[in-house]
Parts: C-alpha cells; sequence; structure tokens
C-alpha cells in the first residue's frame, strides 16, 4: 500500500460502536458488522471510480462517454426504455440525459418518441446504427479487459460478478 491509499483492512479493524446495553459478544458482531458495512460500502465506491476511470479511456479511442455507453448497453437490449429509466442508469440528472439524448438522435444512435400510452413519456429505442456500436464498443471492452480489470484473475472478475449481481438483487 503507498502512501495515502486507504487501508481497508484497517478501517475494519479500528471501527467501534459503543453500546452500553449489550453482551461484549453482541457488541463485537455489531461492531464487525458495522466494520464489514463500511468497508464494503468504500471498496464498492473505490473500484467502481477506478474501473470507470480506465473504461473512459478504452471508449475515449472510440469518441464515446462513459454515459453514452451505459444508454446503449441498456438499449441494446432490444426494449424501448423511459426516459426515466435510462436516468438511473446513467446516473445522469434529467437535463443532462436530455443532452446525452440529444447528441445521440442527432448520430442516428437512437430514436426518441412519445409513449402512446402515456403521452407525458418519452420512450427512446436503439437503431441499427446504435445497435452496431454497442456490439462495437462491447469487443472492445472484451478485448482491453486487461486495461480496464488490471491483472486480476478472470475467476475472480466472474465471481465477484456472480456476487454482485445477487447484492443488486436483493437491494431492488
Amino acid at each position: 500500500m503507498t502512501r495515502g491509499e486507504v487501508g481497508y483492512a484497517d478501517l475494519a479493524l479500528n471501527a467501534h460502536v459503543t453500546l452500553c446495553h449489550m453482551t461484549l459478544a453482541e457488541s463485537q458482531t455489531i461492531v464487525t458488522r458495522e466494520a464489514t458495512g463500511a468497508a464494503l460500502v468504500l471498496l464498492l465506491s473505490d473500484a467502481e471510480r477506478r474501473i470507470t476511470r480506465r473504461l473512459a479511456l478504452v471508449l475515449a479511442h472510440h469518441d464515446c462517454t462513459v454515459e453514452r455507453w451505459r444508454a446503449l448497453a441498456l438499449l441494446s437490449g432490444g426494449d424501448r426504455h423511459r426516459m426515466s429509466e435510462l436516468a438511473e442508469f446513467t446516473q445522469l440528472p434529467p437535463a443532462s440525459l436530455t443532452r446525452l439524448i440529444d447528441g445521440m438522435v442527432a448520430d442516428n444512435l437512437v430514436h426518441r418518441k412519445t409513449d402512446p400510452r402515456d403521452r407525458r413519456r418519452v420512450l427512446v429505442h436503439i437503431t441499427r446504427r446504435g445497435l452496431a456500436l454497442q456490439r462495437r464498443l462491447s469487443e472492445q471492452i472484451v478485448a482491453e479487459s486487461d486495461a480496464i480489470f488490471g491483472d486480476v484473475d478472470e475467476h475472480q472478475v466472474a465471481g465477484l460478478l456472480k456476487s454482485l449481481a445477487a447484492l443488486i438483487d436483493r437491494l431492488r
């Protein structure tokens, strides 16, 4: 660990909770749970930031942003999605998402149309050109996985993927 880096194991060891009405065993369980929860949140946040930064470098070679890639990834399933779904998935506020989709419409990557069941809503779907770009970007991400994930073992990534998918399912 270099100077200035957070030691997540130290965080787990240094966390403390003082609840005088608990037994020592109960307080140890709370300390462990609290420390593990804090460490997990910090680790996930740090990993997301580092991976997103590396992903952005790979996507930049194709004049694509992480947010544009996220929108294409969601839409590539073939379904039309509401702008609110896209905002959540891309992690963009509504005004920024509107600008993103405007650019994607101008580049003929997506089409936008009013929801026939609720005229107040807008549905977005991917075009053939957008789908082709999404496929090229996905292939490039696979090809550049070493640049994104470093020397992390494929089995570790697969296990992490499975664990994160289960966590996300439980959080929904």
